[in-house]
């Protein structure tokens, strides 16, 4: 009796160590455990996206952030990096040099900055409005004479305007700025600068302090302050609005170029970017932004 039940438990452990091994949860060589899951498997095959190294000036940068979204959100295998907004001189010295792809500029190329590498395309044009702070009450229209009074330091206080009695903080850019030069080219000319204006390195440091600094004036973007609802004050300029229809009709002259810079032999991703931006969807884009898309 005792050998026939030894027999059965053997019989039983058999069977139990065959049914084991039958079982599909068992990780054996070329099973589809072993390999890991194949969702994972999937994921670790897809590629990196390929990066496009973009340096925007100050002045440009908000222009190719918009195109940026817009692409990368059509092409997911390319990614676009933007560099620290600088002056348009170095994002073109960093194209020269290879450090990046794509430059914003607010000027085209000068023979100096031109290693003979290098190609320049303007995109759109972005009226440069000039607006106070919104304690400025009382003063919608500043005439050319009356502009280069507040710059100059002749006029001091808003009530010669028509505006409170305050004193004019006037927050400016450095000279070798696009909305310097505009500003001088149309209404301010040769007209030394008051020694008190606050001399604001970027355009986003000037916005920010003009949203800030109760009393304050200052000249940037009319695209940005549409696109970000800045809260300041824009004037009219010898009864003429910064706006889109008025620059495109040219009564409204101060129009900054925009534009980029990039390398004649581009990689692919490069040259694709490029190709959108100058796209009639980008066109689009940009017209509805408040920019003036170049032909």
């Amino acid at each position: 009796m005792k050998l026939v039940l030894c027999s059965l438990c053997s019989g039983l452990v058999l069977i139990s160590l065959t049914s084991c091994n039958s079982s599909p949860l068992v990780n054996r060589p070329g099973s589809e455990q072993s390999q890991g899951n194949p969702s994972q498997s999937n994921q670790s095959q897809v590629q990196s996206p390929t990066i496009v190294k973009v340096a925007a000036s100050s002045s440009t940068s908000l222009l190719l952030e918009i195109l940026a979204e817009a692409y990368q959100a059509k092409v997911q295998t390319v990614k676009i990096e933007f560099a620290t907004s600088n002056q348009s001189g170095s994002s073109i010295a960093a194209v020269g040099d290879n450090l990046v792809d794509i430059a914003g500029s607010s000027h085209p190329l000068k023979p100096e900055e031109n290693n003979g590498k290098l190609q320049y395309r303007e995109v759109a044009k972005d009226p440069l409005m000039v607006a106070t702070h919104s304690s400025v009450t009382g003063v919608k229209n500043l005439s050319k004479a009356q502009l280069q009074g507040i710059y100059s330091g002749a006029i001091q206080n808003w009530k010669e305007l028509g505006g409170p009695d305050a004193a004019i903080v006037v927050l400016d850019r450095p000279e070798d700025e696009s909305a310097k030069k505009l500003l001088r080219k149309h209404y301010l000319g040769e007209t030394p600068t008051t020694s008190k204006a606050i001399i604001l390195k970027k355009e986003g440091e000037l916005i920010q302090s003009l949203r800030e600094t109760p009393y304050s004036i200052g000249a940037f973007s009319h695209a940005y302050s549409l696109i970000k609802q800045v809260p300041v004050n824009p004037l009219r300029l010898d009864d003429t609005e910064p706006s889109v229809e008025n620059g495109r009709k040219g009564t409204y002259p101060m129009l900054r170029q925009m534009g980029i810079i990039w390398n004649k032999q581009p990689s692919s991703a490069t040259a694709g970017f490029v190709e959108f931006i100058f796209s009639p969807e980008a066109e689009k884009l940009l017209q509805s932004k408040g920019f003036i898309p170049s032909p």
